[in-house]
């Protein structure tokens, strides 16, 4: 079972993006700060549709040391697709035994990072909770962006 969950994009100003996508009809269902990651997340989703399908809004909070915040072009601004599966373990070694690299291994047993053959990120989230740490998995270093 796979179940779609967010489409994330990144926002220079999170009040004019929210605005925005209210005129659209689309409605803020949560919100999470991290202080420590220096980033805010907002997720938005048609009425009736939070938890079902999602647009996730990140806002990667501006540098302490004064200098000028990522401009997002080419792309950039675009962050991943989520999708929810049963096991990410077997989930990723169906991936990688096709020849997928695994940029973000489930070193935690609850999220992993490839990409589509165009290069576009796919965030995997188990369903549930966290499983135990397994190997290769564990011990797995990041390969390349996510």
């Amino acid at each position: 079972m796979i179940k779609f969950l967010h489409t994330m994009i990144r926002v220079a100003d999170p009040d004019k993006t929210v605005a925005f996508f209210r005129l659209l009809g689309l409605e803020e269902v949560r919100r999470h700060e991290s202080a420590q990651g220096r980033f805010t997340l907002i997720f938005l989703a048609a009425p009736d549709q939070a938890g079902i399908a999602e647009l996730e809004l990140t806002y990667n909070w501006p540098p302490e040391d004064g200098s000028e915040p990522e401009a997002y072009d080419g792309g950039r601004n675009f962050g991943h697709i989520a999708y929810q599966v049963e096991n990410i373990y077997e989930t990723c070694r169906r991936l990688a035994d096709a020849g997928v690299a695994i940029n973000r291994p489930p070193r935690d047993g609850y999220m992993a990072f490839v990409k589509s053959p165009d290069g576009i990120s796919v965030e995997l989230l188990q369903r549930g909770e966290r499983l135990a740490p397994e190997e290769p998995w564990a011990s797995m270093e990041n390969a390349g962006n996510w």
